[in-house]
């Protein structure tokens, strides 16, 4: 898969893996204050922006794909399906992971028997039968969801879709790829063996709700997690000030 990836700043390397449906300018707001002291490197994830498609739904090959435009060595932080990406990379190759920051992300996204504290099952076949009918008012709905309850709701939509404008969209194969590895994807059983992730939440959040993080704490007991009282979805956008001092510290 040939991904596009670009490397800005000086200092430790850190990689940023951005959630479904979005693209490396996501973090385009942030990019002042991150490339000051990292050198970033930021990368569209298959069939997201401007990367090529994905061969296939393969959280593996996903992972294997970025690993090749990645520095030797970084910090790696996933947002929501990127942090999929990331712990899988944490796993497969734990020589290039220096550390592990996981934002508003979980090892599994769906609720099952053993796992409440995940979005229902239902939730996730809905997307998939609206991104066939309908994939670009499946991610403005989708883009609704991530600041849903958050406070500044609107005011974090709007920088959401800021950062999003003037690249290409996610093409409808990289879409249904990373639905589908959002839905079968359970990564719970690599946790005990990983780095001990740093993970940031909101506490607003109707995607990965906040009561996931008793459960990752017993997953990975030296889990160091944060929340974000007034967030949703994507805390590095509502709360970038909170979100540059935990990646800083």
């Amino acid at each position: 898969m040939n991904l596009w990836h670009r490397t800005e700043g000086s200092g430790p390397s850190l990689v940023l893996l951005h959630g479904w449906g979005m693209h490396a300018g996501v973090w385009e707001p942030l990019m002042p204050a991150l490339r000051e002291r990292f050198a970033v490197t930021r990368v569209d994830l298959p069939g997201h922006g401007a990367s090529g498609p994905p061969a296939a739904a393969d959280l593996v090959a996903w992972a294997e794909a970025v690993l090749a435009v990645a520095p030797e060595r970084a910090h790696w932080l996933g947002w929501s399906l990127g942090g999929l990406v990331a712990q899988q990379v944490a796993q497969h190759a734990p020589e290039r992971v220096e550390r592990l920051f996981l934002v508003a992300s979980t090892p599994c996204f769906v609720q099952r028997p053993d796992w409440p504290c995940a979005m229902a099952s239902e939730v996730f076949a809905q997307f998939a039968q609206d991104l066939a009918r309908d994939s670009a008012g499946t991610i403005r709905r989708f883009l609704a969801l991530q600041v849903r309850g958050g406070e500044g709701a609107r005011a974090t939509l709007r920088t959401l879709q800021s950062a999003l404008a003037g690249r290409p969209a996610a093409s409808r194969e990289g879409l249904e790829a990373g639905l589908r590895l959002l839905r079968e994807s359970d990564l719970r059983g690599l946790w005990p063996a990983l780095p001990p992730p740093q993970v940031l939440l909101g506490r607003r959040d109707t995607l990965v709700p906040v009561v996931v993080a008793d459960a990752l704490q017993r997953l990975q007991p030296r889990t160091r997690i944060e929340v974000v009282a007034g967030s949703g979805h994507a805390p590095f956008l509502s709360d970038p000030a909170v979100f540059l001092e935990w990646v800083e510290r």
